[in-house]
């Protein structure tokens, strides 16, 4: 395990002992995004396994309008199993200030929504209720590809591409750089294509960017 990301093994830990088996916490190696997963404990809360990658991270975090200071906390979703997951997210940044990993937690909120259904049904004149799911990510891209472009055009938003400046557009692969979008296969051809510039130049802007 990368040295870097093993030191947030006893995060890991001190998390789930916290809060019992009922959470889930995933250590990502984004060094390899195909593989990512590098550590999990209680991992019977989303059956995440080592070796997995980090494409869940990509609708979630990569691509939330409520990312700030590398954070999205408290999204929720649903296993294949039904179980209502309420999940937070930080990415992790080293020294350079380059996104190397992640790391989540995933709460079963399952058994208290049941507990609260199952009072509910004492209240008169209520029925019982679908769980309110808030800040849920639903019916976004279906691919990583099609993601990427939602970010990008997201970060780009209604600029004209060619009347900005050298500058602006180091600013705008900056952004990109942070929300981690170079981490995607096949991110630099679609940025390049978008922006209208070589491969090349989107890797100079990147290095130089970094260098910022």
């Amino acid at each position: 395990m990368n040295p870097f990301i093993a030191q947030f093994v006893p995060v890991a830990d001190l998390i789930a002992q916290t809060f019992g088996p009922d959470c889930e916490v995933v250590l990502h190696d984004l060094s390899t995004p195909q593989k990512s997963v590098v550590y999990t404990v209680n991992n019977q809360v989303t059956g995440r396994q080592l070796g997995q990658s980090f494409d869940r991270l990509v609708p979630q975090v990569m691509v939330s309008r409520e990312l700030e200071n590398d954070v999205v906390s408290n999204y929720y979703f649903r296993t294949a199993q039904g179980k209502l997951i309420r999940s937070s997210t930080a990415l992790l940044r080293d020294r350079a200030g380059e996104v190397v990993g992640a790391i989540c937690v995933n709460l079963d909120t399952t058994p208290v929504t049941r507990q609260l259904e199952w009072l509910q049904g004492f209240l008169p004149g209520r029925e019982e209720p679908g769980p309110a799911i808030e800040g849920a990510v639903s019916g976004g891209p279906a691919h990583v590809g099609d993601m990427v472009t939602e970010l990008i055009d997201q970060i780009i938003g209604d600029k004209d591409i060619s009347r900005l400046h050298r500058e602006e557009k180091l600013e705008l692969i900056q952004v990109m750089d942070r929300r981690g979008i170079f981490l995607m296969k096949g991110a630099v051809d679609q940025v390049g294509a978008r922006m209208g510039i070589s491969r090349v130049t989107v890797y100079s802007y990147i290095d130089e960017a970094r260098g910022k």
